[in-house]
């Protein structure tokens, strides 16, 4: 619509989502055929992250976190829902064409950078692949536009690493490689796998601080996959926690950070280390249990075999996520 002025008219829609996923389902079959299980890894997720937002996805293994994650890049097929990047909707079977728009715009960085990177390509060419497969550089600048990937990760001078293999490289190394070729596809949207859960302690924050760097000098949305309840604290807008591969709670991170409201985010906060955990000792619960069988879920709640609040309705019937603040939502019967 254009104005009587020439200028283009204000309307009243809210820009979309930099990601947004409805519905999203991943079943996986194990077993001999005649006696296969259904694994549910992940059941009727629904997430938004807005454009340049920073969102940590939190939960212990087997919650799902790399499942969202895989199918986000189309790695795997979901079962079911829905993936929109920018608006747009992902066909679940969608053409070559597409599939590489999507991919050049949803990048993933993986948790073991080792592993990732193939040992038979140096660092030069990891990097200069997506550039090289994008078409985003002519061949003549190639050369530079790497150097450059590498000098804004921290590996400077970058003409000293171009020519060397990931064994040649520390493990920060290689995970620094490893975001400089997800930036290389000029990606709005990164989700990070654990990305600093194989390094040493002693980098863990420079790998973070790096992230948060680039995310906000590029503008990018960013998923923040983590087991660690005080890392997404650090990196995050908003913190969702997920369980049995459901969303148990979402809301801004310091909320999450400073009144978890469902008991498995309790219990993910106490283990968070801090001098609040250290004076809080004596009021300290545990869970019951080992986390479910994704085999066999119970009909109510799967943190109900787990929980030290847990009632007679929380084993019957799933509860939705309510309202429990302005942008705060939780998974639990104890705020019906």
């Amino acid at each position: 619509m254009v104005s009587t002025l020439g200028l283009p008219a204000e309307t009243s829609e809210a820009p979309s989502p930099e990601l947004e996923v409805r519905g999203l389902t991943k079943n996986y079959s194990i077993g001999r055929i005649g006696r296969q299980k259904v694994v549910r890894a992940l059941s009727e997720v629904d997430l938004s992250v807005e454009k340049g937002e920073v969102i940590g996805l939190v939960g212990e293994s087997g919650s799902g976190k790399t499942t969202f994650a895989r199918m986000v890049v189309f790695l795997e097929r979901p079962t079911a829902g829905e993936i929109l990047v920018g608006g747009r909707t992902l066909p679940r079977r969608p053409s070559t064409h597409r599939l590489r728009e999507h991919r050049r715009e949803v990048q993933m960085i993986f948790q073991d950078p080792y592993s990732s990177l193939d040992p038979r390509n140096s660092v030069r060419y990891s990097v200069a692949r997506p550039l090289r497969s994008f078409g985003l550089v002519p061949r003549s600048a190639e050369r530079e536009a790497v150097e450059e990937l590498l000098d804004q990760v921290g590996l400077v001078p970058a003409v000293d690493f171009l020519r060397r293999y990931p064994h040649e490289l520390s493990g920060g190394q290689r995970q620094r490689v490893g975001i400089a070729r997800a930036l290389a596809a000029q990606p709005s949207l990164i989700l990070a796998d654990e990305p600093t859960s194989m390094l040493d302690v002693s980098i863990r924050l420079t790998i973070m601080n790096l992230l948060l760097d680039l995310q906000r000098s590029r503008s990018l949305s960013l998923v923040f996959i983590t087991h660690d309840l005080g890392a997404a604290n650090y990196m995050s807008d908003r913190i969702a926690i997920m369980y049995a591969g459901r969303i148990q709670e979402i809301g801004p991170a310091s909320e999450v950070m400073s009144e978890p409201k469902h008991p498995y985010t309790q219990l993910l906060r106490r283990a968070a280390p801090g001098p609040e955990n250290e004076r809080r000792q004596g009021a300290q619960f545990e869970a019951k249990g080992d986390p479910p069988d994704l085999t066999s879920l119970p009909p109510g709640c799967p943190f109900a075999p787990r929980c030290p609040f847990v009632q007679s309705r929380c084993q019957q019937t799933l509860p939705d996520l309510r309202q429990v603040g302005a942008a705060h939502r939780v998974r639990c019967v104890l705020y019906e």
